[in-house]
């Protein structure tokens, strides 16, 4: 049996420019996220929601968090299998419905992992390892849609 990891942090909204919630355009969506020792992550909704184009938003932030899990999965698979891997990017891409209601959700997310490894007899295995990969992602695991990957290997 596996222990359950914790995690914590803290959101603090920084919008109140003087009258609160008073009018939808009365307030930023500015906030701080502040996880104890880390650089303090400056957030604010995406532009088209009134947010501050410079800051991060939630929805970077899943696709981020997708992408970055997905690397460090896929890194633990190829070391398992022998496979050097010197260099990885990975340009994500997702897709988000808004519903008449004003809700919405993320449908899909695609990930073009391209990895370079030293060994040209493993660029099939390199590319395969990426559906392991998947399974094994913490945050992959963890959303209700699909999370594809276009991937290439290069040495």
């Amino acid at each position: 049996m596996h222990p359950n990891h914790n995690y914590q942090l803290t959101l603090k909204w920084t919008g109140n420019k003087g009258k609160g919630t008073e009018s939808y355009r009365s307030y930023d969506r500015n906030h701080d996220i502040l996880i104890d020792n880390k650089v303090i992550i400056k957030g604010s909704a995406d532009p088209t929601f009134h947010g501050d184009k410079s800051a991060h938003n939630p929805e970077d932030l899943l696709l981020a968090s997708l992408s970055a899990c997905h690397m460090m999965s896929y890194l633990h698979v190829c070391v398992k299998n022998g496979i050097v891997v010197t260099d990885y990017i990975d340009n994500a891409t997702g897709i988000m419905k808004v519903n008449d209601d004003g809700s919405g959700q993320f449908i899909e997310v695609t990930l073009h992992p391209i990895v370079t490894i030293t060994d040209e007899k493993f660029l099939a295995k390199a590319n395969e390892l990426h559906f392991e990969a998947n399974k094994l992602c913490f945050i992959a695991n963890s959303v209700n849609f699909p999370v594809k990957h276009i991937a290439e290997s290069k040495i």
